[in-house]
């Protein structure tokens, strides 16, 4: 690593809510394990009991602000020290590999050019019924992949690890009409950045496992309408095109019809569904209101 490189400043931002025994797990290893250590970790909850036993942990500070995916972490943004450089943002459930601050560190020296950076998810549990944070480690630990490529380029970031330089966001902030768990908020917020040029990445080097941990998610009803109306939204915005809106929704929507007749013990397809049908009826009714999902009844969990 070069002079540059060895002197940039890098903080982490995790929003958590409701799961202090996993947040606590992931932050102890990401301390004890990164080989770039960085500046520190701001843990943004809504209640101090969210952050587990991290409280007096050295380099981390428990922030508290309104709940919501964007909100946290608009949250945590305004508490960043002024000489910070990168800011990287982990789910509270992403195991990262040791090198994963040291690679995107790295990648923005290498280049003034690169704004938004994205790891490689070696195993995403969200797909599933959820990966254990042992198992989560030992496959960080036992990855051996030859791959053909080191970075790809144009890449929107995955929000459960990704990393933007500072200067780059300057005033901007995630948007926290798309509420609850944000849905597509780590595209909105890449997609209002790109507008302005410079590179974004996602980088071999930097992986990990997103364990995809279920306790602590939304209800099914209420991410089934934000698979719905927050693409739409984002396309009023201009951040998602209409290719990407019509893909977007129709796999979703498609995918909780078809396994709804015989839906999986970890995922509310039915849920899911019923969230979908409300988001379509109020988009024949001209209300594009991302906010919305909030409100409607929690019948089941996700």
């Amino acid at each position: 690593m070069d002079a540059e490189a060895r002197s940039t400043t890098i903080a982490v931002i995790i929003a958590t809510t409701g799961r202090p025994d996993v947040v606590s797990a992931a932050v102890r290893r990401l301390v004890q394990t990164q080989t770039f250590a960085p500046s520190h970790i701001l843990i943004s909850c809504v209640s101090a009991s969210d952050a587990g036993d991290l409280h007096d942990l050295a380099g981390v500070k428990i922030i508290l602000g309104p709940k919501g995916l964007p909100a946290q972490r608009n949250t945590a943004l305004g508490h960043l020290a002024a000489d910070t450089d990168i800011v990287a943002f982990f789910d509270d459930d992403f195991i990262a590999d040791p090198n994963w601050l040291a690679a995107a560190v790295q990648a923005f020296a290498s280049d003034p050019r690169v704004t938004g950076f994205t790891g490689r998810v070696l195993a995403d549990g969200i797909k599933g019924p959820g990966l254990s944070f042992d198992d989560a480690v030992a496959i960080v630990a036992q990855d051996a992949s030859a791959l053909s490529w080191k970075i790809r380029e144009p890449f929107s970031p995955y929000g459960c690890n990704m990393a933007f330089r500072c200067a780059g966001i300057g005033a901007s902030r995630f948007d926290e009409r798309l509420v609850l768990y944000g849905w597509l908020e780590d595209r909105d917020f890449a997609a209002g950045l790109a507008k302005r040029g410079g590179r974004f990445i996602k980088c071999a080097a930097a992986k990990g496992v997103h364990m995809g941990t279920k306790r602590g998610r939304i209800a099914g009803d209420q991410l089934g309408y934000s698979q719905v109306i927050n693409p739409l939204y984002l396309l009023s915005k201009g951040t998602m095109t209409p290719l990407q809106v019509a893909d977007h929704i129709l796999r979703n929507v498609i995918s909780n019809i078809v396994l709804s007749l015989r839906p999986e013990a970890f995922v509310d397809r039915r849920g899911r569904l019923r969230g979908n049908l409300i988001a379509l009826q109020d988009v024949l009714r001209g209300r594009l209101e991302p906010e919305r999902a909030a409100t409607l009844k929690r019948q089941s969990a996700v």
